[in-house]
């Protein structure tokens, strides 16, 4: 029964992708960036999609049941804060600038040399993302079905580079819309059940409202801010949000998505954050796997397990398509300086060797995927990177 309706959800994601590939018409720009046209509802699940992954989910519910829920929705909320920011300092202008990747903003302000280093860095940065969006596939497919954890992250990848390799931007945006509201309601209903079944017990001083997390170094809050920092900071320079707002029809469209998506990761992680700490008096000490799988597996009824699982599946697919597509991107454009050339009859080779880069950066996530099985930690350690690296000429370069 899971099998079957996890299997389902992801054959009626793959088929939205691989029905929008039409539309993309042999151009790169319709490939990467939308053809820059993307109303309000595609740009905002787009974002959404990119800043609710496996991390924000299964990552976050780990940590919140283990060290309280600051530790865990930290991920979540850093994000929102991220797209927050974006949107009321750098989502307009960066929309107006009719850019393709965000290293081309690094060229224009820096010069080619810092194009590239800045390329580096954000294309290790992604693969590590992508791991830790691959890993919770792996995790979930070895507990609910029994295929081995290298099988389910492999999986996950294939089924990603197929839509996203076919359908590009276009595929990502409209695939998040349908992936996002299964997220949605999964948190919203795994609440309800939890708070009517067994009640919505809290630890004590692991709660929302016990700001000893953020102020007591005892209580992990040195850890906790570093989180809340490196993601709403160090994301601002995300390659895959900001090749969504690149693909927003106008720079208004392009702010208000940022607050959607926003919105949207906070609506998401604050409940499953809840959970998890409610579980600490559900699921037995010592249990084996991750928190949420194991509440699920136990005590949770079949037909509310098959849709949170779809929905971290979702989550899982629509982080990794972005990720693994802007990775390409910048590996093809802004390292290997292949341009775009769109003659009707032709194949852009901009487009052609995009879609050849995916294999690569897909396999490097693969590895990573395989040698650390952690979520969370991925997360973190990716926007570590662009935080302490690429930040500070990014904003003082437009300010």
């Amino acid at each position: 029964m899971i099998l079957l309706g996890v299997g389902a959800s992801i054959v009626v994601v793959t088929l939205i992708g691989l029905a929008v590939a039409r539309r993309v018409g042999g151009d790169s720009t319709n490939f990467l960036v939308g053809g820059r046209n993307l109303a309000l509802p595609l740009v905002g699940a787009a974002l959404m999609g990119q800043a609710v992954d496996t991390n924000a989910t299964l990552g976050n519910t780990d940590l919140s049941s283990a060290f309280g829920f600051w530790a865990g929705a930290a991920l979540p909320l850093g994000l929102g804060l991220c797209l927050l920011i974006t949107g009321l300092f750098f989502a307009k202008p960066m929309n107006r600038m009719g850019l393709t990747t965000l290293p081309d903003y690094y060229r224009l302000r820096f010069g080619r040399p810092v194009e590239i280093m800045a390329s580096i860095l954000m294309m290790l940065a992604f693969a590590i993302l992508v791991a830790g969006n691959l890993v919770a596939g792996g995790f979930l497919f070895e507990y609910f079905v029994g295929f081995p954890y290298w099988v389910g992250v492999v999986l996950i990848a294939g089924i990603v580079l197929l839509y996203t390799g076919a359908g590009g931007m276009l595929a990502d945006a409209y695939t998040a819309i349908v992936q996002m509201s299964l997220i949605l309601v999964a948190a919203v209903a795994t609440l309800i059940w939890v708070t009517v079944a067994y009640g919505l017990t809290i630890p004590e001083g692991m709660g929302p409202f016990d700001f000893g997390q953020l102020s007591d170094p005892a209580q992990g809050a040195a850890i906790n801010w570093a989180t809340l920092i490196a993601l709403g900071i160090g994301d601002i320079v995300a390659i895959d949000f900001m090749q969504r707002i690149f693909s927003a029809r106008s720079p208004e469209v392009a702010r208000r998505a940022c607050f959607v998506g926003a919105a949207g990761a906070a609506a998401i992680g604050i409940p499953f954050a809840l959970v998890a700490l409610a579980s600490t008096a559900i699921v037995p000490e010592g249990s084996d796997g991750p928190v949420l799988f194991v509440l699920l597996n136990d005590f949770a009824p079949i037909g509310l397990t098959v849709l949170v699982l779809a929905g971290i599946v979702g989550a899982s697919m629509s982080t990794a398509n972005g990720a693994i597509l802007g990775t390409a991107a910048v590996a093809v454009r802004n390292v290997g300086n292949v341009k775009r050339v769109h003659v009707e009859g032709r194949p852009d080779p901009l487009l052609k060797a995009t879609r050849w880069a995916m294999l690569p950066v897909a396999a490097v996530s693969i590895v990573f995927a395989l040698e650390v099985p952690q979520t969370g930690i991925l997360l973190t350690l990716a926007f570590d990177l662009l935080l302490a690296c690429l930040i500070v000429p990014f904003v003082l370069g437009m300010y």
